[in-house]
């Protein structure tokens, strides 16, 4: 299946925290989107990688979109070379998206950064035809996506475009709340982490009110580029 737009994630739920608003809004414009996890997430505090695949299972099924894919990378001590890049690399051949929303490219957590230029490298190589890779026995053809957009994450980064989200809030809480294990759960015995405080899901929405004011609507979710987009028609912008 060819898909308009992939979401790379270093963690399951980093895609539903950052952009799944942006997710909901493309597939309501007919688009093809899928998400590929880079790890299980099993160094978090709560939580095992058995709940976090149900949960990110759950999640899936709340976004309605058309693939997911764990790629088995190591949470905390995964890098940025040749294996990880051919993991990813297959992916991205498989799929043949046109645009990348990937990790944001600095971060309170250093998986974020590493994920981000995991994405970049992975992406620029798949387009090289004399990197070999196979899917099934077939051997994969070159594909390079036309653009990689970085989401934002914990740390405020000064947005190179946002999207309106608004009409697609609500999906978006309740994908995240997909992680039960993961956010505020009054009844949940487990430690408290950085993220389990219902303090975090109002920053959350605080985060997506921030930037839906920068482009006069209630919810947003911003985006930066290292790449200049290229503009035919100034009207688009209106």
């Amino acid at each position: 299946m060819k898909l308009d737009i992939l979401v790379m994630a270093a963690h399951p739920d980093d895609a539903e925290l950052a952009c799944s608003g942006t997710i909901r809004k493309h597939l309501a414009l007919g688009k093809k989107v899928g998400i590929v996890d880079f790890t299980r997430g099993e160094l978090g505090t709560r939580g095992t990688p058995e709940i976090r695949l149900a949960e990110s299972s759950a999640a899936t099924e709340i976004l309605g979109i058309q693939v997911r894919e764990n790629i088995g990378l190591a949470d905390g001590f995964f890098v940025n070379d040749q294996v990880s890049q051919l993991k990813l690399i297959e992916v991205i051949r498989a799929y043949k998206p046109d645009i990348v929303l990937a990790n944001a490219l600095e971060d309170r957590h250093p998986d974020h950064g590493k994920g981000a230029q995991l994405a970049i490298d992975a992406c620029f190589l798949s387009g090289l035809r004399k990197i070999e890779t196979s899917q099934n026995g077939e051997k994969q053809t070159e594909w390079r996506p036309k653009q990689v957009f970085h989401y934002i994450q914990d740390r405020y980064l000064e947005p190179d475009f946002v999207i309106d989200i608004t009409e697609h809030w609500s999906m978006k809480e309740a994908a995240i709340r997909a992680f039960r294990s993961q956010f505020f759960d009054p009844n949940s015995n487990e430690p408290a982490s950085y993220i389990s405080s219902p303090e975090f899901l109002h920053f959350i929405e605080a985060r997506a009110r921030e930037m839906g004011h920068k482009i006069g609507v209630t919810y947003g979710e911003g985006f930066q580029t290292q790449k200049t987009i290229t503009i035919q028609d100034l009207s688009i912008l209106a």
